[in-house]
């Protein structure tokens, strides 16, 4: 009997030692390619600058030049915000990891990227959501696209998307935080991620899971099924017009935002099936998507609204001549 309570007691206080938050958790990047992070810095960097120089520049030419005060470029210019958002909450941290080997995050800023990634992520979606339902009034509608989507409105769509970012997403690090890591507090991963956090967890997650399931399907998962049916609209109406040159132009007038969305939910979906379903997945090709999702849309998407869309292209080839000639 003093044997059995001496085990019970020694099993308790190893328990309580344990069932513990870290101080800090260690971020290893990717696991296996530890000696190539020096090289891989290098591209990631030259993305990330380019990310914050497209967007910027965005955000700057939308803004003076009141032509440009349109729903479509708005959104766009909220998209802009997010893109940086999501990038610059990730990325510094994890070039210093690659260039510096400095791993180590505090639990509480672990749990803060996690917030603002996965909040501002959700927000992304929702934008793009916006972008399809503004094309879809402008082709399917024209005639009453001003009226329906005034600045107020517009103001509305956006403020509604943050404010639903924020009220699913705010749970997150709450549902972290009341768990124990008895395991280890090293984060094979690049960044701090929910799934990340769930993984290295000593208690029962499978709620935590379940949330954090219904939250996608409600946010990306809804966005995304909104989106196809906003373009079937969009498309039946296209394939209306009387000739092939007026279906081209109108077409063509989706054609960044189609880009922009394969650009944005490819990664985004891969990373979320392969964190949940894809257990055959290596690491190292899991986590490199999941930084493909992070780097490369923000850089992406202001080069392809440059390209393709006539009126941000001369404005910015109009700055660009000017800063030329100042110089």
């Amino acid at each position: 009997m003093k044997k059995k309570l001496r085990h019970l007691t020694f099993v308790m206080s190893v328990y309580n030692k344990s069932d513990v938050h870290p101080s800090t958790f260690v971020l290893i990047g990717i696991p296996g390619l530890e000696t190539s992070h020096m090289w891989i810095f290098i591209p990631f960097c030259v993305v990330y600058i380019l990310a914050l120089v497209g967007n910027c520049s965005l955000l700057f030419i939308i803004k003076t030049d009141s032509s440009l005060h349109e729903p479509m470029y708005l959104f766009l210019c909220m998209l802009a915000v997010a893109d940086l958002v999501v990038c610059t909450t990730a990325v510094p941290k994890l070039l210093s990891l690659f260039w510096f080997h400095d791993g180590e995050i505090s639990f509480e800023a672990c749990l803060t990227q996690i917030f603002l990634i996965h909040a501002f992520s959700t927000m992304e979606s929702g934008f793009f959501l916006a972008m399809a339902f503004d094309r879809y009034i402008a082709i399917c509608n024209p005639l009453r696209h001003s009226t329906i989507l005034t600045h107020t409105v517009t103001g509305r769509i956006g403020l509604a998307v943050v404010l639903r970012g924020i009220a699913l997403l705010s749970p997150h690090p709450f549902l972290l935080n009341w768990l124990p890591y008895c395991k280890t507090n090293i984060i094979s991963h690049t960044y701090c991620e929910f799934m990340a956090l769930i993984k290295i967890a000593c208690a029962d997650t499978s709620i935590r899971r379940a949330y954090s399931l219904v939250v996608a399907f409600l946010t990306g998962g809804v966005d995304f099924i909104l989106i196809i049916c906003s373009y079937v609209f969009i498309l039946n109406t296209v394939f209306h017009l009387p000739s092939k040159d007026a279906r081209l132009k109108t077409l063509g007038t989706c054609g960044s935002h189609v880009c922009v969305i394969l650009v944005s939910y490819t990664p985004a979906f891969f990373s979320f099936l392969t964190h949940r379903f894809g257990h055959k997945v290596t690491p190292q090709v899991h986590i490199f998507v999941a930084n493909i999702y992070l780097l490369v849309p923000p850089m992406v998407n202001p080069i392809i609204y440059g390209v393709r869309t006539k009126n941000i292209r001369k404005r910015f080839l109009r700055v660009f001549r000017f800063s030329k000639l100042t110089t």
